[in-house]
């Protein structure tokens, strides 16, 4: 779960290795303020950023999103957690053991619950919750309404085990990715019940069985206090107020002293590390830096590239490049040093410095789609040539690099680097190659031949952060939906193909056009349109598209980007399948047989004529990619099971319906003396650890 969304040791050359199950997690798998409990205060609340307020508490709707799945696990039995590594670790707060204690002739897993787990009612928890759940989750109840059963529909029945404490699960078919089940456990009271399902936030959560319990919900925050019942270590906080701040507005908040730990763009994430010590006094002895400009960080000496990437990297980050600065100084009134008023200016740094940085590669990449139910990017061969044209590399590059993260690309569709399992399987398609994407181009019947006016993005930017609503691995699958957000680069004065900077008078033309050469098949030029949405979100993309752009057009391909509205980017456009290239991400699981499966599962006919494509948005699919998937999902000798996903995803690439480009970085801004927490990456965070230094 987008969702979804910390160290570091050296990141292992990704071609062509795979990952071991044990061993240290790569380089930026997280970035935590490790610190013993004892050296906390044992009090204190902690302000915490959210995009939005939830609009549900239940982390099974469809409707779910990042805050619900924070609160959950702040509320909530989570009967296993993940590790830096997205490994799946038992939770001993809540479960002494739990075995497959038969496959034949049905799969028996028995869970062994600690004693002293008890719901903030007073009740235990037990086989009569975990009954509710599989009920309400096996999807054959409209009236739930979920957004998820995988894996609760290959349950035969639950039932109280021989001994005390114990719950015995019977599958109807062998599943291997039974961790992922019964976490978040709600309490019967919920799922039991449609109606209290179906709740909105604003009812509450009146049970729970977690270090904290929920208190409070507003239309603009979520308050938890601390379960007087909980068995486990005492919070060493006193409460956690999640605040709903839109992306726009964190670098206000944070100054304004109004939050303690926020997931934070590029341009404020910069602005801390140049409060760094020493940081300033650098700036100050290179000279580069005007008056009242302490917080901003100075370009690179490595020219354009290097300072166009820092730009674009803090794109990557879900919010504002430099444009996003000015309106920050302006309209929004986050400070960026442009007002003038430096006396103000310093002291916005001022308060900028009691914050720090913790980066991690976030658990979720971005992608390139390919379209491929209709036009050119039907024929395999097309969609093969786009993909051998893009420099993954480059694009990765320049968004990782300037913001100190890993930048290679990434190499799988289904897990992340460092995640047990992981290869590299870009070489089923090959390296970038211009000369081979354009021999698929030709075997296709699309020839060189004539110019063409080749439409792109004018570089002129409008940076202000925001985000859109994209698909999660597991919405669907998981009834979770997290904020993907796009994590692309700020747009930049474009240069040619060439590399030749534009003319003056092209960099604020929009959809300003230049020549190239062209392929034709029957007169006709091969043009892509390549869809965008038009709020800050398509600003951050832009440049990545852009980019993208100029690569295919080095072998005769046009693109007309295309703006749409960003409410409606997915709902309209990449559900629909209106486009023919698009630029989204998805979140990475610690259970891809499962949650991947509906995202690159085969479309297949509907009664009515329609194609039914789950979470396929791409509408490429293939049976043997089926068949890997469901043999994943029945063996339950682990090394078997990642080894068919492994082959999943080799034949995923072959069919070259999206092309992975890189992990999204994670950037959070924490204030100083606040320890475990900061960038989680996959772990899952231990809520009762974290606190304020004595």
């Amino acid at each position: 779960m987008l969702l979804a969304a910390g160290v570091m040791l050296p990141l292992p050359v990704l071609t062509g290795c795979s990952s071991d199950d044990d061993g240290p997690p790569p380089r930026a798998a997280w970035d935590i303020a490790s610190a013993p409990r004892s050296g906390t205060a044992g009090t204190g609340t902690l302000r915490w950023a959210l995009d939005a307020t939830p609009t549900t508490l239940n982390a099974f709707q469809k409707t779910a999103d990042t805050g619900t799945q924070r609160i959950a696990g702040a509320v909530l039995p989570a009967l296993y957690t993940l590790d830096a590594r997205g490994r799946a670790q038992r939770n001993g707060d809540y479960l002494a053991s739990a075995d497959v204690t038969s496959t034949d002739p049905k799969q028996v897993v028995v869970f062994k619950l600690n004693p002293k787990a008890v719901w903030s009612d007073g009740r235990p928890i037990g086989a009569e919750d975990f009954q509710a759940q599989w009920k309400a989750l096996r999807g054959t109840d409209e009236k739930y309404g979920t957004a998820r059963n995988a894996g609760y529909d290959r349950i035969a029945k639950v039932e109280p085990g021989d001994k005390e404490h114990e719950v015995k699960v019977t599958f109807a078919k062998p599943y291997t990715d039974w961790r992922s089940l019964f976490t978040p456990l709600y309490p019967k009271s919920v799922m039991g019940n449609p109606a209290v399902f179906t709740a909105a936030a604003n009812k509450g959560l009146a049970v729970g069985a977690g270090p904290f319990m929920v208190r409070r919900v507003t239309d603009s925050e979520v308050t938890l206090v601390r379960n007087p019942r909980w068995w486990g270590d005492r919070a060493r906080l006193s409460r956690v107020v999640f605040q709903a701040v839109p992306a726009e507005k964190r670098a206000e908040a944070l100054i304004a002293g109004r939050l303690d730990l926020a997931e934070v763009d590029g341009t404020t994430a910069r602005r801390i590390q140049a409060t760094a010590p020493g940081k300033q006094a650098a700036g100050a002895k290179r000279g580069s830096s005007a008056p009242g400009k302490a917080g901003a960080p100075e370009p690179s000496t490595g020219g354009r590239e290097a300072s166009t990437g820092g730009r674009e990297a803090a794109e990557a980050t879900r919010t504002a490049g430099t444009g996003a600065a000015r309106e920050e100084s302006g309209a929004q009134g986050a400070a960026t040093g442009d007002t003038g008023d430096t006396d103000k200016n310093r002291s916005r740094t001022r308060a900028l410095s009691r914050f720090t940085l913790r980066k991690a590669l976030d658990p979720a990449y971005t992608q390139l789609a390919l379209n491929g139910t209709k036009g050119p990017l039907a024929d395999e061969r097309v969609r093969r040539a786009v993909a051998r044209a893009i420099d993954r590399k480059a694009l990765a590059k320049l968004v990782l690099k300037p913001m100190g993260l890993p930048s290679e690309p990434l190499g799988n569709h289904l897990l992340m680097a460092g995640q047990p399992g992981y290869k590299d399987h870009s070489g089923a398609l090959g390296a970038p190659d211009a000369n081979a994407a354009q021999s698929l181009l030709a075997d296709a019947g699309w020839r060189a031949g004539g110019t063409g006016r080749q439409k792109a993005l004018d570089g002129k930017t409008d940076d202000r952060g925001s985000r859109y609503s994209a698909p999660t691995a597991t919405e669907g699958a998981t009834g979770s939906t997290t904020d993907p957000a796009t994590d692309t680069a700020s747009g930049t004065a474009s240069k040619s193909a060439s590399g030749a900077p534009p003319a003056a008078g092209d960099a604020g033309r929009s959809g300003r056009l230049r020549e190239t050469a062209v392929v034709r098949k029957k007169g006709r030029p091969l043009v892509l349109r390549f869809v965008l949405p038009d709020d800050r979100t398509g600003a951050r993309l832009g440049t990545v598209g852009e980019r993208i752009a100029r690569m295919l057009e080095k072998i005769g391909v046009r693109t007309e980007i295309t703006k749409v509205s960003g409410e409606s980017y997915f709902r309209d456009h990449i559900a629909t399948g209106d486009y023919d290239l698009a630029l989204y991400s998805w979140p990475a699981s610690a259970y891809p047989a499962t949650d991947a499966r509906p995202i690159y599962a085969k479309p297949q006919p509907a009664a009515d004529g329609s194609l039914v494509v789950e979470q396929n948005y791409t509408r490429v699919g293939t049976d043997q990619i089926d068949q890997l998937f469901d043999q994943a999902l029945s063996e339950l000798d682990g090394g078997a099971s990642r080894s068919l996903v492994s082959r999943a995803d080799a034949r995923i690439w072959a069919a070259a319906g999206s092309i992975p480009l890189y992990q999204r970085p994670q950037l959070i801004a924490m204030r100083k003396g606040l320890v475990n927490a900061g960038a989680f990456g996959f772990a899952t965070p231990r809520y009762q650890d974290i606190g304020f230094r004595r």
